[in-house]
């Protein structure tokens, strides 16, 4: 009796402490604005910066990051890219009821807000729900150094063909090390995640950061150079586990809080 006792009193602490690790795992929301001309590109940013910002700091969302395309895409793309941690999935229903009954922020952006119906401030918005990978639990505001200006914010979206595949992609940045690669390697990562809920499932999102372009291509060489990374795409284990890279290279906006 006291040996079953003992066994179950491991299981019960084993299972506890997976229960807590998984619990400090993180969800981020991923707001994309997508915006016609310059009018709407005006009273979006306007929004972000003296509305919601403001309003999520309100609900203890300290670090809220804001991006845009970098100056040099040449197609000029006017989107808005808005990210924020949240604890819970159940926080996300709760943020929007606090967000829907507070009043300073729907007096003070009427124009955004209740905008006429034939001048809307966006052309669509999309949200992204997602979850932190088990090694990088919690997200890391960049702590990247010089000029703003040419910071670069790489976000990238790694699509797979099954759902089998996209857990063995997700077994490839934990376990397999492509998460330890990019630390080792200086690529001050702001997050890694599996998304939940999107427009392109199954999928992982990524964000990396760099001072300027030249440090970026440089690490992305030593990346694939890395005999990590040499180690990784020769495994059979790991093949095909991704059908569609997408590379958004992005900058900071001004009032953006890193």
């Amino acid at each position: 009796m006291c040996l079953f006792y003992f066994v179950i009193l491991i299981l019960f602490s084993v299972n506890t402490k997976g229960q807590a690790q998984e619990s400090t795992r993180e969800y981020y929301v991923l707001q994309i604005y997508t915006l016609d001309n310059v009018e709407q590109e005006a009273l979006t940013d306007a929004y972000l910066q003296y509305g919601l910002l403001p309003a999520l700091k309100r609900q203890q969302i300290a670090s809220v990051g804001v991006f845009k395309w970098r100056t040099e895409v040449q197609d000029s793309i006017l989107q808005r890219f808005v990210l924020f941690p949240i604890s819970t999935p159940n926080s996300l229903d709760l943020l929007k009821e606090e967000l829907d009954k507070d009043a300073k922020l729907w007096k003070n952006n009427k124009s955004f807000l209740k905008a006429p119906h034939d001048a809307p401030p966006y052309q669509r918005m999309e949200t992204i729900f997602l979850k932190a990978f088990k090694e990088m639990p919690i997200m890391q505001a960049s702590g990247v150094e010089g000029m703003r200006e040419n910071r670069v914010y790489e976000l990238r979206s790694y699509e797979s063909p099954t759902q089998a595949l996209f857990v063995n992609k997700v077994h490839m940045f934990n376990e397999g090390g492509e998460v330890a690669l990019f630390d080792r390697l200086g690529f001050n990562a702001v997050f890694y995640a599996e998304v939940l809920t999107g427009p392109r499932m199954p999928n992982l999102m990524y964000m990396t950061t760099f001072k300027d372009m030249e440090t970026r291509d440089l690490l992305w060489k030593a990346f694939v150079a890395s005999p990590e990374w040499q180690g990784l795409i020769k495994d059979p284990y790991y093949n095909n586990n991704v059908s569609k890279a997408d590379i958004l290279l992005l900058s900071p906006t001004e009032y953006s809080d890193y």
